[in-house]
């Protein structure tokens, strides 16, 4: 017999309508950090920059929105790690530590900031929702690019010129299509 959703409430984020467990969490976690794995594999390199545009960026911003800070955080966490172990499900099939391993740390802790911000009710409305894309953007970048200089041996207008400068638009549209899908949820629970 199926379980029937949870009415939403304030204070809530999207996972939080599934009925509470530890196998939920778990199944939450361990999905959250699959969709990031499978998102990055949808990677266009960029000419002179070591850095893929990819759809992990999206994915991890879409996670913390929709399972909370903490299963978020989880989430990132289970994906670094497993990274790092040698699991071949950073852009474009990697693992280990590389030039752009500061962009998954970035992601790491924008995912729990969104999914704060979302407990607060970011993820409810296409402005609050592109404010939130916009801080965990941000986040991932104020990582991401200075890891990318150290361990690229860049300079600081080096790493942005290939860290961060061919990426806005991209990250613009990823913002956007947020914009859309999460407030659409909220709307659609709050219909049912």
């Amino acid at each position: 017999m199926a379980t029937a959703v949870a009415p939403a409430r304030p204070g809530q984020v999207l996972a939080d309508l599934l009925p509470a467990s530890r196998v939920r969490d778990a199944a939450l976690v361990l999905g959250g950090a699959g969709l990031v794995g499978i998102a990055a594999q949808i990677a266009v390199p960029v000419p002179g920059s070591p850095v893929p545009v990819t759809g992990q960026t999206f994915a991890a911003l879409l996670v913390g929105t929709a399972l909370g800070a903490g299963r978020g955080l989880a989430a990132l966490a289970f994906y670094a790690l497993a990274g790092l172990a040698g699991v071949p499900w950073f852009a474009e099939g990697g693992s280990g530590a590389s030039v752009s391993f500061g962009y998954i740390l970035g992601m790491l802790l924008a995912s729990a900031a969104v999914g704060a911000l979302a407990r607060r009710g970011a993820d409810r409305s296409v402005l609050r929702m592109a404010g939130t894309m916009l801080i965990g953007e941000a986040i991932i970048y104020a990582i991401g690019v200075p890891y990318l200089a150290l361990a690229a041996g860049m300079s600081a207008s080096a790493a942005i010129a290939a860290g961060l400068t061919p990426f806005l638009l991209g990250d613009a549209l990823k913002a956007a299509l947020a914009m859309g899908v999460l407030p659409t949820a909220w709307k659609l629970v709050n219909k049912s």
